[in-house]
This record gives structure tokens, C-alpha cells and sequence, in this order.
């Protein structure tokens, strides 16, 4: 049995509002998630000047470039 709390009509809208709000206020950087791109970007160059990316590994990154 459910609730009868938990099938009122009020509450239905903020239920489903509540991800879509929480995904738009993430759309700043903050410095945190700077600090880590900027970390994993050293990371990646340091892999890659011990091994060189592929020319398929060269378009996926072509690719999530122009994607972001």
C-alpha cells in the first residue's frame, strides 16, 4: 500500500523538479574541478609522450573536444 502522502498531486512537481535544478546549477567550474582537469590534462600528456596516441585515438579526442 502507499502512502496517501507520498501520491499527492503537491508534491509531484517538486519531486520531478528537484534533478533538473540540481543539474543546472552546476554549470560553473569551480576551482576544484579546474585543479582536476588541469591535473588529468599533465597526466595525459605524460602518457602520451611515452606512448603517442593512435590516429583513431587522435579523432576520439577531435571528437570529445568538440563535443564539450
Amino acid at each position: 500500500m502507499i502512502a496517501p502522502l507520498l501520491t499527492a498531486p503537491a508534491l509531484t512537481l517538486p519531486v520531478l523538479a528537484l534533478p533538473l535544478l540540481a543539474l543546472a546549477a552546476c554549470s560553473e567550474e569551480g576551482p576544484a574541478e579546474k585543479t582536476g582537469k588541469a591535473v588529468d590534462d599533465a597526466a595525459q600528456r605524460l602518457k602520451d609522450a611515452v606512448v603517442p596516441p593512435g590516429p583513431g585515438e587522435k579523432a576520439g579526442r577531435a571528437v570529445d573536444k568538440a563535443v564539450q
